[in-house]
């Protein structure tokens, strides 16, 4: 056997004669391109994409349309986010015959993202750092049923269910969208403007604008005192 048709049988790929219909939803026509590229040949992964989605309301058609096997959901999307798209097909998640099932693919790594799609529905969390064969590998493992996600991830999903207390309500940083929380945390950790812009493919003033629209909604003044706000609520 050759290392690409071990390779294959390792994804559970066309040497297993299979094949996982897959949506892509992710707000950057970039991103999407990217992953289309690096899964999307099925000959050789075993992963047909049948159906991209640029926000909430396209991606309800577009999975009620083609019915696939796994959804790659970003957390932060137009029109109320995952969990919204979650929330929305419910019932396709539920079909005990043709279960659509849902992995979480963010460059967001926080606590409160990960559990909330997680609540939400979704079988698993990944992180966009992962690399094209481990996606192909948690794409058929979450068609099969398993819950997949990213090593230090699953850490805060048992943390969380393992409580039965329900997390306090954060009205502050409720008051954020979660582009928003996103930038936020960016902040937080040290980075600068362009590097934030680079990481979340937008643009430098985009980044200025959503940090000025955070200073004013938690009446902060500076990013000095964001990193303190957002370290007191272990955000960073």
């Amino acid at each position: 056997m050759s290392s690409e048709d071990a390779q294959q049988d390792a994804t559970g790929g066309p040497a297993g004669g299979r094949t996982v219909r897959v949506v892509l939803v992710d707000d950057h026509r970039m991103f999407r391109t990217g992953v289309q590229a690096e899964i999307g040949e099925t000959v050789r992964t075993g992963v047909e994409v049948v159906g991209e989605a640029a926000d909430v309301d396209q991606a309800v058609t577009v999975i009620t349309a083609t019915r696939p096997e796994v959804v790659l959901l970003d957390v932060h999307l137009p029109g109320g986010g995952g969990v919204e798209v979650l929330r929305r097909c419910a019932a396709l998640s539920a079909d005990a015959e043709r279960p659509v099932r849902f992995l979480a693919l963010s460059v967001s790594d926080a606590a409160e993202d990960v559990i909330g799609v997680i609540r939400g529905g979704a079988r698993g969390y990944v992180t966009k750092t992962i690399t094209g064969t481990d996606l192909v590998d948690a794409i058929f493992r979450v068609a099969d049923g398993d819950a997949v996600f990213s090593p230090r991830l699953a850490g805060f999903v048992l943390d969380a269910f393992a409580s039965t207390d329900a997390p306090p309500v954060d009205e502050d940083l409720d008051r954020l969208t979660q582009r928003e929380r996103e930038v936020l945390r960016l902040i937080a950790r040290g980075y600068a403007y362009k590097e934030i812009a680079k990481q979340l493919f937008i643009s430098v003033k985009t980044v200025e604008s959503h940090v000025s629209a955070v200073l004013r909604k938690l009446q902060l003044s500076n990013r000095h005192e964001l990193t303190r706000w957002a370290a007191a609520r272990r955000l960073v």
